[in-house]
């Protein structure tokens, strides 16, 4: 006789199904992962009898690797060869360490193969699956770096790379070669985009070969009716509604092909503003902005210019005059124009017209280049004149670029330049004797300059070289300019550059890879240049678009003290950090409050001794590295005059930050064409700047 189960033996049973069978297998799994879980990080560290089986690492010396100490040198080879690592237990016991001596003192790891790479590491034991030994040997190099430093060693390894392609580069390649000679390109006569074309090229129209003196751009468009938008600084300045009707937008004549990995310099910036901005009244506004720089905007708001032939281009207006809600015409009595009538004077008749931009409505603005300036028509009547300005010419001008509250229908560019070379190096290295920079002198120096340039900047490099580094100082040796450039991801524009260093003999390449946030270490490069194979009593950082007068520089160094440490710029006292925005440092970045005192980055001067403090420091891995390489310059200073003599801060506002001014000591955001004019001023006598 069989026993009946009850009914609870019967549910427990159904319940004991596949999900429980699951988590009891999961639970097993955990309790074995976490059984082994030491020995992962075992396979991250390097026992003594594994170090045995490692191949030797290869390190630079303590210095920051450069292909050119002296640019009248062949690469230098001897002095960028990897020395052999022998206390491999000390690298073992210190790995951390280990990379933080490659970033600080700008050592590079070479790979010569993938297997070597491997080799390097510990045998990595593979019984753990997924737990590659990739994996396990990159957490061991990046477990704790910073953000900064990770980008360092990526950009160091990616740099390495590049400058092994570079001398790989086949001089007979037609890339090369048609970048070295300078290729004819095609240059249609007309250009027409309809606004399906315009949608999918992102607004933006090409002109391959610039525009001309005569060539003109039509666009057919209609603007957007206004839109709410919120100003947060209506709600702090007024009480009511921070909410404004917005509308507007902006025609931009860009130079495509002037920059790479950088805004496009604007030309012609034109932007018209329907509902109009703080004036309350509708405005078109016209400027131009080179490296993110804007100049002295041009306003137009329905009152006409002054008519003097001085403030005229081509013989128009800057500004016509249309019609304003606050201005009422004054009209002429009977009596007066009935006198007018009697004497014979020609009664010349006036109309004011409206805004030429109404929300809704099509429009045709043409833009037309004439020989002062560009020529703004809008329904076939003349608005506004905007002339030229130093530094870009017509042929510059590739691209038009259309955004904002507007809906283009299509545009049309016509009368467009026959010819043009092509926009390559050949344009502007000039390969001749006059401009190679002299050997390294064996006596003390003044100075020693050192320049951050960008690897595609071969425009400004070669400027500088026609215009401040002719001056009598640098040639007779008292003063030492050498260029400080990294590598470019473009391999046949790293193949440029070693030609153009090769070739002039004052630029110094550093092999990692560029970006805006190791600028840092281009200025660590300068100080050890300095160091390393000069004498020189200052030592001068400034960038490629700066213009520096070297004789008023010297005569201002000549009222210190020999003996006296310096730090002389335009200087920054008890600035904050940006918290938010583009240029925002988070709290891990820089915890305090303020910055120290610091230089702008265009250009500063520092004493010998300052220089060798940051070299020594530097080779002690005990000098802090922050992006903002002026600031880094200030915390660097802060610290040696607390262990050293007192520095003397010297506060010139001359060191231009924002543009030029006159008698300046350095200017700013200067174009190469505005450097060969700012040259030409000095040579009449006259320290006057070139810009607007």
């Amino acid at each position: 006789m069989k026993m009946k189960r009850s009914r609870s033996e019967v549910f427990g049973l159904r319940r004991v199904k596949l999900p429980h069978i699951l988590f009891v297998i999961a639970a097993l799994y955990l309790i074995l992962v976490c059984f082994k879980f030491s020995a992962y990080f075992e396979t991250s560290t390097t026992t003594e009898d594994e170090a045995v089986r490692r191949d030797q690492l290869e390190v630079s010396k303590p210095s920051l690797g450069s292909a050119y100490e002296d640019g009248n040198s062949e690469a230098l080879e001897n002095d960028n060869r990897f020395e052999k690592v022998k206390e491999e237990k000390k690298l073992d016991e210190e790995p951390d360490d280990n990379f933080r001596e490659r970033l600080e003192n700008g050592s590079r790891i070479e790979r010569v193969s993938q297997k070597e790479n491997d080799d390097s590491f510990p045998p990595i034991d593979l019984r753990y699956g997924r737990l590659t030994g990739d994996i396990l040997r990159r957490r061991q190099r990046t477990r704790d770096m910073t953000g900064l430093e990770k980008m360092a060693d990526e950009a160091w390894s990616l740099g390495l790379k590049a400058w092994e392609e570079v001398h790989k580069y086949n001089e007979k390649d037609n890339d090369l070669t048609s970048i070295l000679e300078g290729k004819q390109e095609h240059c249609p006569p007309w250009v027409s985009m309809s606004s399906e074309e315009l949608t999918k090229g992102d607004q933006i129209t090409f002109l391959p070969c610039g525009l001309a003196a005569g060539s003109s751009i039509t666009v057919v468009g209609t603007p957007h009716h206004a839109h709410n938008e919120y100003v947060p600084q209506l709600a702090k300045i007024k009480a009511g509604d921070p909410m404004v009707l917005v509308s507007q937008f902006k025609v931009e004549l860009q130079g495509l092909k002037s920059v790479v990995a950088e805004d496009p310099p604007k030309i012609l910036h034109l932007n018209p503003r329907l509902r109009g901005d703080w004036s309350q009244q509708p405005v078109i506004e016209h400027n131009t902005c080179y490296r993110m720089q804007w100049g002295t905007a041009q306003r137009c708001d329905g009152l006409p210019s002054k008519g003097d032939d001085d403030m005229l281009v081509d013989g128009f207006q800057r500004c016509e005059k249309w019609l304003r809600n606050d201005v009422v015409d004054s009209k002429e009595s009977r009596t007066t124009t009935w006198f007018k009538r009697f004497i014979g004077r020609a009664q010349k008749p006036e109309v004011t017209w409206p805004f030429p931009f109404v929300e809704g409505k099509l429009f045709v603005l043409t833009i037309r280049a004439g020989v002062d300036g560009y020529h703004i028509n809008v329904g076939g009547r003349h608005v506004t004149s905007f002339p030229y300005r130093t530094g870009h010419t017509l042929e510059d001008a590739t691209g038009l670029a259309i955004k904002g509250d507007v809906d283009v229908h299509s545009v049309f560019a016509t009368s467009l330049p026959a010819s043009h070379p092509s926009f390559s190096p050949q344009r502007v290295i000039e390969m001749s004797e006059k401009w190679k920079a002299k050997p390294l002198p064996a006596h003390p120096i003044r100075v020693f300059i050192g320049i951050l340039s960008a690897t595609n900047h071969f425009a400004e490099r070669m400027a500088i070289r026609k215009t401040w580094m002719q001056a009598s100082a640098i040639k007779s040796s008292d003063v030492v300019v050498r260029f400080f450039v990294a590598l470019s991801p473009r391999r046949e524009q790293n193949a440029v550059l070693k030609k153009e260093a090769a070739y002039f003999g004052d630029v110094v390449v550093l092999t990692f890879m560029d970006h805006y946030e190791l600028v840092v270490l281009k200025t660590i490069a300068i100080c050890e240049y300095a160091v390393q194979n000069l004498s020189a009593s200052y030592v001068m950082k400034c960038d490629d678009d700066t213009f520096t007068r070297v004789d008023i520089i010297l005569k201002e160094l000549d009222r210190v003290p020999r003996e006296q440490s310096l730090y002389m710029g335009n200087l920054n006292l008890f600035h904050r950090p940006l918290r938010h925005g583009k240029w925002a440092v988070s709290f891990e970045e820089w915890p305090e409050a303020v910055y120290p005192p610091y230089a702008n980055g265009p250009g500063y001067i520092i004493s010998s001794d300052i220089a060798n403090f940051i070299v020594s420091q530097h080779t002690k891995r005990k000098l802090r590295i922050f992006k903002m390489e002026d600031v880094s310059m200030g915390m660097w200073v802060e610290q040696f005059n607390s262990s050293k003599s007192r520095v003397q801060y010297s506060h010139h506002g001359k060191f231009c930050q924002y543009g030029c001014m006159d008698n300046y000591y350095t200017a700013h955001y200067q174009s190469p064409r505005q450097m060969v004019c700012l040259w030409d001023n000095l040579a009449n006598g006259r320290p006057r700047c070139c810009n607007f």
